[in-house]
C-alpha cells in the first residue's frame, strides 16, 4: 500500500486552487479542506454579526466570539463534495458571493482569525492524505508537506473567471468591479503582516492563465503521483 502524502495548494484569488484540489483528492481517494471557505464563513459571520461592514468596524467584538464560532465541513452526498457548516447552517451558497470576496481579505489579516483557523487546519491534516488549497498552506500550515503547489494566473484571466462563475450564479456583477476586487485581494494577501501569501521556496509554481481545466488536472495529477511513488 503506497503511503499517503500532504499536498498543499497555494496561490492569488481565482486561480482554480480549488478545483484542482476537489479533482486530485478524488483521484487520490485524499480528504479535501478548503481553507479558502473558512476565512468566508467567518466573513459571513462578521457581516451578519454587523462586526464589520458598518461605519466602523468592531473587530474586538469578533475576536471575543472566536471561541463560540462553530465550523465543520459535511460530505453533500448528492454532489460528492465536501460543504461548510457555520454554527450548524450550511452556509457553502451564501459564502461565495461578491460581497464577501470584498471582505475576506481583511478578515484573513487579524491575527486571531489565522490562529484559530490554522489550528483547525493543522488537525485536519495530522494523519495525512489530506489536499487542502489557501494562501498560507505550504509556509505556515503545512510546511512539511510532500507535494506544495503555488497557482497564479494573469489578474485579467482570474478575474474572467470569477465574473463568468457569479453570473452563473444569478449575481448582478460588473466586470470592473471584479477585476477591482481581484487586484484588490491580491495586495492585501501579499502585504499582510500574518501569514502574507508568498510562494513557499520548494513550492513549484504552475501558471494557468492559457491551460484548459483537463490538462491542468492530467499535469498536477502526474507531479502528485510521482511524488508518491517516491514516498
Amino acid at each position: 500500500m503506497m503511503k499517503k502524502i500532504t499536498i498543499a495548494i497555494d496561490g492569488y484569488s481565482s486561480t482554480g486552487k480549488s478545483t484542482i484540489a476537489k479533482q486530485l483528492a478524488k483521484a487520490l481517494g485524499y480528504v479535501y479542506v478548503d481553507s479558502g471557505a473558512m476565512y468566508r464563513a467567518i466573513t459571513l459571520y462578521a457581516l451578519e454579526n454587523e462586526f464589520i461592514g458598518s461605519e466602523k468596524d468592531n473587530i474586538d467584538a469578533l475576536v471575543k466570539m472566536l471561541p463560540y464560532i462553530k465550523l465543520k465541513f459535511e460530505l453533500n452526498n448528492a454532489t460528492g463534495a465536501a460543504e461548510i457548516y457555520l454554527d450548524g447552517k450550511n452556509v457553502e451558497k451564501e459564502i461565495r458571493s461578491l460581497k464577501i470576496s470584498q471582505h475576506v481579505s481583511r478578515i484573513a489579516t487579524i491575527t486571531e482569525v489565522r490562529q484559530k483557523l490554522v489550528d483547525m487546519q493543522k488537525k485536519m491534516g495530522e494523519n495525512k492524505g489530506v489536499v487542502m488549497d489557501g494562501r498560507d498552506i505550504g509556509t505556515v500550515v503545512f510546511p512539511d508537506a510532500e507535494l506544495k503547489l503555488f497557482m497564479t494566473a494573469s489578474p485579467e484571466t482570474r478575474a474572467h473567471r470569477r465574473y463568468k462563475e457569479l453570473l452563473d450564479r444569478g449575481e448582478k456583477v460588473v466586470f470592473k468591479d471584479v477585476l477591482e476586487n481581484v487586484q484588490n485581494r491580491d495586495y492585501i494577501d501579499s502585504h499582510r503582516e500574518n501569514s502574507p501569501l508568498v510562494r513557499a521556496e520548494d513550492a513549484i509554481e504552475f501558471d494557468n492563465t492559457d491551460m484548459g481545466l483537463q490538462d491542468q488536472f492530467e499535469r498536477i495529477k502526474g507531479m502528485a503521483l510521482r511524488v508518491i511513488e517516491k514516498q
